[in-house]
């Protein structure tokens, strides 16, 4: 009887042991991953070191899907990507090499178009680009890429006005992140290209206000 008491708990202590040395032999292989793009003097994935790992994954550095994996490794620096940034994104995405990172890319974008999940990644986005600390605009050119590469697809025709009228206005040379929660309620909530429903007297950032008049001056 004891003998088989002892072959039970070592069988037991075999089936916990396996699981957890597979997740460690998963982790060593996506810090080599790291050290493959990873500048020596700074430790980090500089932005020589992404352009090298898009090259791999077969996408422009400019690809919405870089700023996704920025967001699910809740990287803090603009081009810089940090092992525990790296570590942490990679072991959720479950992808330990670049064939497995570029299979996570479609589970990725369907992951962040949640709305949910979208309500975090867009304020996440406009974070990313302030790339000195205690900045808190962007410039106008910046903002404008930076639109077009998160709100484009879901909404053309009011990004390509809105990208339209911050290039031709003179009045602003950089967005806050009121004024950018602004552009997405109003892509969300304002009926397009009618403005039928748009009250200026509802809070809105003035360069929304702003932007509603000159849309209807160039109507009519």
């Amino acid at each position: 009887m004891r003998r088989s008491s002892k072959k039970s708990s070592s069988s037991a202590a075999a089936a916990t042991t396996g699981p957890s040395r597979g997740v460690s032999k998963e982790m060593d292989r996506i810090e080599q991953l790291f050290y493959t793009y990873a500048d020596r003097s700074s430790g980090m994935i500089d932005p020589e070191g992404i352009e090298t790992l898009c090259s791999h994954l077969e996408v422009p550095h400019t690809d919405v899907r870089i700023l996704m994996l920025a967001w699910k490794m809740r990287c803090e620096k603009q081009g810089y990507f940090t092992l525990d940034e790296w570590r942490s994104g990679l072991k959720a995405l479950r992808a330990d090499s670049i064939s497995k990172l570029k299979k996570a890319f479609p589970e990725l974008v369907q992951e962040v178009t949640r709305p949910s999940n979208f309500q975090d990644f867009y304020p996440y986005a406009f974070r990313y680009c302030l790339t000195e600390d205690k900045k808190k605009c962007i410039e106008i050119p910046v903002a404008c890429e930076l639109l077009n590469l998160v709100l484009g697809l879901q909404f053309c025709p009011q990004v390509k006005n809105l990208i339209n009228y911050l290039k031709y206005q003179n009045e602003y040379k950089v967005i806050n992140m009121d004024q950018w929660m602004g552009f997405l309620r109003f892509c969300n909530e304002i009926n397009f290209p009618s403005l039928d429903n748009y009250d200026s007297d509802l809070a809105w950032p003035l360069i929304l206000d702003n932007f509603v008049e000159w849309l209807r001056e160039n109507k009519s």
